[in-house]
């Protein structure tokens, strides 16, 4: 069974969560592409934010409501995508150099539902792992992050430089908190499980979806809310 086909299946199985009048998030990449006409085609009243100009422009074209993300909040549903799943919900992301506003919208959703193809389901996390970086300064950014490389792609539409963190990955949290603290780092596409609610991964013809901690979710965003 094709990955392609795989993709699709996930993608179409999680666009059923939608319901009327939800706020939703579109995430960016190649599954994400099966999401969109999937969720056009059951022509909901939804109000959609996206995550990168590519997905706004698709979604746009297909006939979805798609607005900035300066009016809203929070997000009643986020769907996106991965480039690697572990088995406790650790995720990367940003193949698509869509990474920090992904972050962002998913961040702001009561429901973070992620959706994939068979190989993105790994034992593992490994790297590389893509960050963004501000331009200033960017060669003793560089040097922090060694070992980082350049990626030869544009930047991204807020401006920060594309690049790829290619060393080990063995303790995803320690990682993070030591990627989050470094001067010049916009945001890196290590996503922790406390954000996650499900993932639909599809394997030949069946799709597995599997829920995390949406409790958890839930009472993580109500503090975040009480304190502001």
């Amino acid at each position: 069974m094709s990955n392609e086909h795989e993709k699709q299946l996930a993608a179409e199985a999680a666009a059923m969560l939608v319901e009327p009048g939800m706020t939703v998030g579109l995430g960016t990449g190649s599954t994400v592409a099966f999401l969109l006409p999937a969720l056009a085609r059951r022509r909901l009243a939804v109000r959609c934010v996206a995550s990168s100009v590519q997905t706004e422009r698709a979604a746009t074209e297909l006939g979805l409501h798609v607005e900035p993300f300066d009016r809203l909040e929070r997000l009643d549903l986020v769907i996106d995508g991965a480039d690697q799943i572990a088995p406790d919900g650790w995720l990367v992301k940003g193949g698509g150099a869509a990474h920090t506003r992904e972050k962002i919208i998913a961040a702001a959703a009561d429901r973070f539902v992620v959706i994939a193809d068979s190989r993105k389901a790994v034992p593992a996390l490994h790297g590389p792992v893509p960050v963004e970086l501000v331009a200033f300064g960017l060669p003793a950014t560089l040097h922090r992050l060694r070992p980082t490389v350049l990626r030869p792609v544009p930047n991204s539409p807020d401006g920060g430089v594309i690049a790829d963190y290619q060393g080990p990955v063995d303790d995803p949290a320690t990682l993070a908190a030591w990627l989050d603290a470094t001067p010049g780092l916009v945001a890196h596409g290590l996503f922790p499980p406390s954000w996650l609610t499900e993932t639909f991964v599809a394997r030949g013809d069946a799709v597995e979806r599997r829920t995390f901690t949406l409790e958890r979710r839930a009472d993580q965003l109500g503090a975040a809310r009480r304190v502001r």
